[in-house]
């Protein structure tokens, strides 16, 4: 079990953050094993923003800001994708279900399924 990271979890005012014996409750951050907001670690979109608002600019000064624009040519565009079809005949029965896909010339190269299990195959070239 883990405690919710938002800094305002507590303040959120719901039975499940209310402890205490009767007539002296108190809200608690909430604690859970598992939570699906900031990557794991908040557990509403309430503490997330909160999270956000408070340690955000921070976060981003520590892990470095992007300060050129980041650029998608063709050399970087390849994307794994899988086909989805439910008709494997005719002319399209030998094709490989998996292939690499260029975003910027929407040319496809097929891949084996071992390539697409790969997570560090990439066909950059």
């Amino acid at each position: 079990m883990k405690y919710c990271q938002g800094p305002n979890c507590h303040t959120y005012d719901t039975k499940d953050r209310k402890r205490g014996p009767k007539g002296n409750k108190v809200n608690q951050t909430r604690r859970r094993t598992s939570m699906y907001y900031l990557g794991g670690n908040a557990c509403s979109m309430s503490c997330e923003r909160d999270w956000f608002e408070t340690y955000g600019e921070q976060a981003l000064n520590h892990f470095g800001r992007i300060t050129q624009p980041i650029v998608l040519q063709e050399n970087n565009a390849w994307r794994k994708r899988y086909r989805y079809s439910w008709e494997r005949e005719g002319n399209n029965q030998n094709r490989s279900e998996y292939y690499s896909y260029n975003i910027i010339t929407n040319e496809e190269r097929d891949l084996t399924d071992e390539q697409y299990s790969d997570s560090n195959y990439t066909l950059n070239t």
